[in-house]
């Protein structure tokens, strides 16, 4: 295809992807209003309507909505073939993916048969009303009657029957076990498996690449979350990084909202900033939308209900950070697994929605529903990529949509198999290949007392650092993953808190003596961490 073949194919696809999203109608209703004014000369009908529409703030949101579908949508992106020795990946790696949902699917109904409850039932109208007083405060109660007595009947399950359906070590063993037959190791210059438990052949970013890459953290260069500490006079940096943030907030525009925050953003503005660059302005047909998925979660109880009320006990409600957004986080999570708005993601991830099917009409697949809705089966600690938000916003609809988008952008690809240089195999390849590469000592030396690194360091990837450090520096490594618009960072940093606990993890003899060194991070700064991995000889 010619470059301007490809431009008009490129510019239509981007003209449909607009024509199926809300902005569309929007502005054509926008459109509407101003060609509708007296003012407006017939000899001057485009151009008028034109003007008006950009000094109403319309050529800002159109920006912005191309911006979000960029970044979003790989099918609006130049296609750029794999390489010769990524090919081949591309299928077993689809193939593992398959074998896995199966796997949490046949957990899920084993459940299921186990307690003999089933995966979705309509709420009697009595609890729907007591469901609907309740909803600011789930904790209470929550989608399960945790009392000691005897239930009533098969719906109002002990809390103590429900499990997680899987958890990261469940995850890390099937990538551990992940193997291209077809491989050859001398094939993939860059590709480093001599002691590392990952034998997947992705190529993964060196050192001088992701230097390159997250230039604007280098050592020389002023970062919100450590310049603007206390004991660090305001004037120096503060004052003149919230003054600039004033001006891009005030510009509206997301491109520019991400280069800003490359550097961290200052906590005042955290909020704003992230919801334009991810282009969310909460209106009325969003509150609405909020609302009827409300309305599904006190009609309708689902198993998945109950999984997020055990994972939410089980991780936020034990942590003394997040226990008191502990109703906040059921307002998001149930609605969110009724959202079929984050089925989009699977458009461009190797996974597949689950299905189940209607009672008596099993193997019909005319019969098969997605589910949950939503899509997203949540593992233990999946509450944790909403527990540090909960910080940012006071309003339950805008925590929900930042989630979302985060979600559907990023952490998906967190527990799902695929060559995506993002996705968590690549993640930990790239941890395993820059550990063993500046760290070799420390890696061989773990290595042989039966500790691999991974091991330890995957959970912290599979939840994005979410409950593992304290949360402003959880905020501070996110902002970077908005702003950079990669989490490749996350293996940046696991390997930078292996380096800064080398001199402890050196005298270690054991799997379990190791993980006591890496127990608690809560005290880690993360940038100057991460500043040291990438910048420091």
């Amino acid at each position: 295809m010619g470059d301007s073949n490809y431009s008009k194919a490129y510019i239509q696809a981007l003209i449909d992807e607009l024509k199926t999203s809300k902005i569309y109608t929007d502005l054509q209703c926008a459109a509407q209003v101003d060609l509708a004014k007296p003012t407006l000369r017939l000899s001057e009908l485009k151009k008028g309507v034109l003007n008006g529409l950009v000094n109403s703030g319309w050529d800002r949101k159109l920006r912005n909505a191309i911006y979000r579908f960029l970044q979003t949508n790989p099918k609006l992106q130049a296609p750029t073939p794999p390489p010769e020795h990524l090919k081949e990946p591309l299928v077993y790696l689809r193939k593992a993916q398959q074998s896995w949902e199966k796997r949490i699917l046949k957990s899920l109904n084993s459940m299921c048969t186990e307690l003999n409850i089933p995966l979705a039932r309509k709420r009697p109208e009595k609890d729907q009303k007591e469901w609907a007083q309740k909803w600011t405060e789930l904790g209470i109660d929550g989608p399960v009657r945790i009392e000691k007595t005897e239930p009533k009947d098969a719906s109002e399950k002990d809390l103590s029957q429900i499990r997680p359906v899987y958890a990261p070590k469940d995850f890390l063993e099937v990538i551990i076990g992940l193997q291209n037959p077809n491989y050859h190791g001398s094939d993939t210059p860059g590709f480093y498996h001599l002691w590392g438990i990952v034998q997947v052949p992705l190529k993964v970013k060196d050192i001088d690449e992701l230097r390159l890459q997250y230039s604007d953290m280098s050592i020389n260069q002023c970062q919100s979350g450590i310049d603007d500490a206390q004991d660090i006079p305001s004037e120096l940096f503060e004052q003149e990084r919230v003054k600039l943030g004033k001006k891009v907030i005030s510009a509206n525009h997301g491109p520019l909202a991400q280069e800003f925050s490359k550097k961290g953003c200052p906590t005042s503005m955290r909020a704003t900033l992230w919801c334009q660059i991810l282009a969310i302005e909460v209106d009325e047909i969003d509150i609405l939308y909020y609302e009827q998925l409300k309305t599904n979660v006190l009609q309708h109880e689902l198993l998945v209900d109950s999984l997020l009320y055990k994972d939410v006990k089980l991780t936020a409600t034990n942590d003394d950070q997040y226990f008191v957004f502990e109703d906040f986080l059921y307002q998001v999570l149930l609605p969110f697994s009724r959202d079929t708005h984050v089925l989009k993601h699977f458009d461009y991830n190797s996974a597949s929605p689950p299905k189940s099917y209607i009672r008596g009409r099993l193997g019909m697949e005319e019969f098969a529903v997605n589910y949950p809705p939503n899509g997203v089966i949540p593992f233990h600690g999946f509450a944790m990529y909403v527990a540090p938000m909960c910080f940012l916003f006071k309003e339950t609809i805008t925590l929900y949509y930042v989630f979302r988008e985060m979600y559907i952008r990023y952490f998906f690809r967190l527990h799902s198999i695929s060559s995506h240089p993002q996705g968590i195999v690549g993640l930990s390849l790239l941890f395993e290949s820059l550990l063993q590469t500046h760290e070799p000592d420390l890696f061989f030396h773990l290595k042989s007392v039966g500790c691999h690194p991974l091991k330890v360091a995957f959970k912290w990837l599979v939840r994005a650092f979410s409950g593992y450090l304290s949360s402003d520096q959880v905020l501070l490594l996110w902002d970077r993953i908005l702003a950079y618009n990669s989490m490749e960072i996350l293996a940046v940093l696991a390997v930078a808190i292996f380096s800064f606990r080398k001199t402890n993890l050196m005298k270690v003899q054991s799997y379990n003596a190791a993980e006591a060194v890496l127990a608690d991070l809560t005290t880690l700064q993360v940038i100057p961490l991460i500043q040291l991995s990438l910048f420091s000889k």
